[in-house]
């Protein structure tokens, strides 16, 4: 009984039982699944073969004929898929072929790119892909603990990525054949798609700036190259700032980002659409806001001075959100944004001056009285702007009555010497610009003090009346 169930058991599936439609095909990847089940019998042509490349030596380009240096490349690309394992110094031959292998190819793309068929393309794309992109580590903050924005770049070591011997070249090989697909541009578009560049735009938060600087020219040159992705793009940078603005406050490349933007907006044309405009002040002006602005300060205020000098009438709107994101308790980040406001109104003429002067000229008062004296000095110095003078002189009348009351109270109050210094400097050149609206500004302070002193005597005397009546 038994040798005839095991003879039924080893019944040769016939071709009717499978394509007779009452056998189901089945999925390959459920049947890996599920070892225990008896594979169906399937074309050899539905099953593609599996992809184990091994990492080995491989005969350099030179050394084959030219007829054959596709086949080798294809094979070479494949060898470069495998990821290596650079968090321990295991399989060191493996890693120096697939280091030696990559620079062929990038050797082979900088002096036979022309020569590249759709296959190898396909397989260099797809090796590309498969390095670079990862899954990035925690966060330097995330391991320590730290709030994010409390430590400075500049100051701490930057992390540097292990696996870096082998991305670089990959990145070299990327960078090398967007700048050599200008023949074959379709096939590379079909690679390079909405996917490519939104995976690219996340690997910006890579605490490697070798790296960073490796995706701000790969971005660059796939803006410049593909336009149908331009919107994509800065619609994708748009959302990174948002979420960094709105909900982190941490990212490590937004400086890289605003370098590219930088460049793309000095090639808006003019007139200036309204959706380049809407980017200015939905995502360029509140990156003014988050604490860890110093970061990319110098690359946030190129790019809004790009926005003024091409439109001189968005200082308005520009110094407005400078005045509502004016930091309160941060005197570096103070220190900022008067440089940026210099360099704004550097750009601006005067009716978009008088718009704004009332508020601007508050608050930089407020910044003369500072009692930290960088802060105050950085405020002193705006008179040695020429420009500003100009405007300021055409709208005396206004700002003299603000300012002077400010300089007043720097000379009797302010505990700096520098200061004091630079404050009878500015002092000086009102008296210089308009005698006369001095001594009338003067004689306003002197009553508006002689009111203050009458009224802090009649509140002590008030005091004084109650103490007696209630003694």
């Amino acid at each position: 009984m038994f040798n005839r169930f095991m003879k039924l058991g080893h019944k040769k599936t016939s071709k009717s039982d499978v394509n007779g439609g009452n056998v189901m095909p089945v999925n390959n990847r459920s049947s890996v699944a599920n070892s225990d089940q008896q594979p169906v019998a399937s074309s050899p042509a539905l099953v593609p073969a599996p992809f184990n490349p091994v990492i080995e030596d491989l005969p350099k380009f030179r050394d084959v004929y030219s007829s054959e240096r596709a086949n080798l490349f294809v094979k070479k690309t494949q060898l470069c898929c495998v990821l290596c394992d650079f968090t321990n110094n295991l399989k060191l031959r493996e890693k120096e072929i697939k280091g030696k292998t990559l620079l062929e190819l990038v050797e082979f793309i900088q002096t036979d790119s022309s020569k590249m068929n759709e296959l190898m393309q396909e397989n260099l794309m797809r090796m590309i892909t498969m390095n670079i992109f990862r899954c990035l580590p925690p966060a330097s903050h995330e391991n320590t603990g730290a709030l994010p924005g409390g430590s400075d770049p500049e100051e701490d070591e930057p992390w540097l990525e292990p696996a870096w011997p082998h991305l670089q070249f990959v990145y070299e090989l990327l960078l090398r054949y967007i700048v050599s697909c200008d023949r074959d541009i379709k096939t590379a578009k079909r690679y390079m798609d909405h996917t490519f560049v939104l995976k690219l735009i996340d690997l910006f938060d890579s605490e490697d700036p070798r790296e960073r600087d490796y995706l701000k020219m790969v971005l660059h040159r796939m803006y410049g190259k593909f336009m149908v992705h331009r919107p994509y793009i800065r619609s994708a940078i748009n959302n990174v700032f948002y979420r960094f603005i709105f909900e982190t406050e941490r990212h490590s490349g937004i400086g890289e980002l605003l370098e590219i933007l930088g460049s793309i907006i000095n090639g808006f044309a003019l007139p200036m659409k309204e959706e380049h405009k809407l980017f200015l002040v939905r995502a360029l002006l509140p990156l003014h806001k988050p604490k860890n602005m110093s970061w990319y300060h110098q690359q946030l205020s190129y790019c809004v001075i790009q926005f003024v000098e091409k439109d001189y009438k968005l200082a308005d709107i520009v110094i407005r959100a400078l005045l509502k994101y004016w930091p309160v308790t941060n005197c570096s980040k103070e220190v900022l944004f008067l440089g940026e406001l210099e360099e704004v109104l550097e750009a601006t003429q005067l009716p978009e001056f008088q718009q704004i002067m009332l508020p601007l000229f508050r608050q930089i008062a407020r910044c003369l009285n500072s009692s930290h004296f960088q802060v105050a000095e950085r405020a002193l110095f705006l008179w040695n702007n020429e420009h500003l003078v100009s405007l300021i002189s055409q709208s005396r009348d206004v700002i003299f009555p603000i300012i002077l009351e400010a300089l007043e109270k720097n000379m009797h109050c302010h505990w700096n010497q520098a200061v004091h210094g630079l404050t009878a400097n500015v002092r000086r050149m009102f008296m210089e610009m308009d005698a006369e609206l001095y001594e009338e500004c003067q004689k306003q302070i002197e009553e508006k003090e002689a009111k203050v002193e009458e009224l802090e005597e009649q509140r002590e005397l008030k005091w004084k009346q109650l103490e007696a009546v209630a003694g």
